[in-house]
């Protein structure tokens, strides 16, 4: 294929990236590249200890995506290997083991979904077990002797832990080791990741030259914050919008997000061009537009991207329907409930809003409760079911009572 020129590449490569290191080497890789019509070997690699995937998790694949776009070869490597030993990047505790059946499983869906974001047809997959499975103990104690305990102990979170005088279990020092590995089997010009993996990516450059081999560029993108404006998306702080949440989910989500979010969103979340990214940062500083509206459209394209227009316009719809107009969605789960009256902290107990009497307590307390559109300020009120209820409980979740 003919590639795009340099400054093109180099526009689009630099776009949302935090660091490049070093960048001018990048531009050496890519004007060589255009002269041998050779493609860059870029990887990206993932940790499968979890299966379900984020925005968070987007933004490296959608960078990785680029690349794609631009002729080079993208290599996913699924570090099921490696999710034995387990990533200790932005830990304070040892990362529990997992299993090879485990790492395995979560890899398939990880690629599954990864491939909402990556041309499937044009991503070469990689299971990093092929090379780091069959070194022997030799290997091991050879490639251990290329990197100092000093170097390692340099590293944030393995600093942070030695100081507080929490553990730091040695085979968690081979993890870099075993992802530097990676970058010496596929033998790869760039490698991308968050900025929590800097140090990884480094020690793949050190250990790529103690092989002989030209170091590879390390591109290392920011960590999105999640919907509540403060933490990095995480499912462990429950501010993630997954990518494979129903439109609803994804929509409602998005508009949840902090306005200060909606550029960062755009950039790093959507495939929108520079051109466009450029008219959202003017209205963005334009006091006659409501950010809102803006939202609304990037709540609309996420929709978009990972499910489809016509769920992109029901969502919204749906949405209108439930916050807007403050109507009762079309289709919500029903239950038949015995009792010919029940106590409203039993009941939302019951019907799985909370998950004992002390959470149900509090939001009653918060205001989140009503029946049939009258809110419940009372946590000692009895509701009488003579007739159908529509239980609401937040913003998102309705369920229809039965007698």
């Amino acid at each position: 294929m003919k590639f795009p020129s340099l400054n093109e590449q180099i526009d689009l490569i630099k776009r949302g990236a935090h660091e490049i290191i070093p960048e001018v080497e990048l531009v050496k890789k890519i004007e060589k590249s255009l002269k041998e019509e050779k493609p860059l070997i870029v990887k990206l690699g993932c940790d499968p200890s979890r299966p379900d995937l984020h925005l968070g998790h987007s933004v490296v694949l959608r960078k990785l995506a680029q690349f794609q776009q631009l002729g080079h070869q993208a290599i996913l490597i699924i570090g099921d290997f490696t999710g034995m030993i387990g990533d200790p990047s932005g830990r304070n505790v040892t990362r529990p083991s997992l299993s090879l059946e485990e790492t395995r499983r979560n890899g398939e869906s990880y690629l599954d979904q990864a491939s909402k974001i990556l041309n499937r047809d044009k991503t070469k997959i990689v299971y990093n077990s092929e090379w780091l499975g069959k070194m022997s103990f030799e290997d091991v104690i050879k490639l251990s002797s290329k990197y100092t305990v000093a170097r390692m102990i340099e590293r944030d979170d393995f600093t942070k832990r030695f100081k507080a005088g929490e553990p730091i279990l040695l085979h968690e020092f081979l993890y870099p080791l075993a992802q530097a590995m990676d970058s010496v089997a596929i033998k790869s010009d760039v490698e991308l990741g968050g900025t929590d993996q800097k140090f990884n990516l480094l020690v793949g450059r050190d250990i790529q030259r103690e092989f002989g081999m030209e170091p590879q560029i390390i591109l290392t993108m920011p960590l999105i914050v999640g919907t509540d404006g403060v933490e990095k998306m995480s499912k462990s702080y429950n501010n993630y919008i997954g990518i494979s949440e129903s439109p609803k989910e994804i929509f409602g989500k998005t508009l949840s997000i902090p306005d200060s979010l909606i550029y960062n969103y755009y950039e790093l979340a959507t495939n929108i061009s520079n051109t466009e990214l450029a008219e959202i940062k003017d209205q963005l500083n334009n006091p006659a537009i409501n950010p809102r509206n803006i939202k609304r459209r990037l709540a609309k394209n996420l929709v978009g991207m990972y499910h489809n227009e016509q769920a992109a316009d029901e969502a919204e719809s749906e949405f209108d329907k439930i916050f807007i107009k403050k109507e009762i969605p079309d289709e919500i789960p029903e239950i038949k409930i015995s009792e010919s009256e029940i106590g409203i902290l039993d009941l939302l107990v019951k019907v799985d809003f909370a998950p004992s009497k002390g959470e149900a307590r509090r939001l009653v307390l918060q205001g989140g409760v009503s029946i049939d559109g009258n809110k419940i300020d009372d946590i000692a009120v009895v509701i009488k079911l003579d007739s159908e209820k529509i239980l609401k409980v937040g913003k998102r979740k309705f369920i229809k009572i039965t007698a």
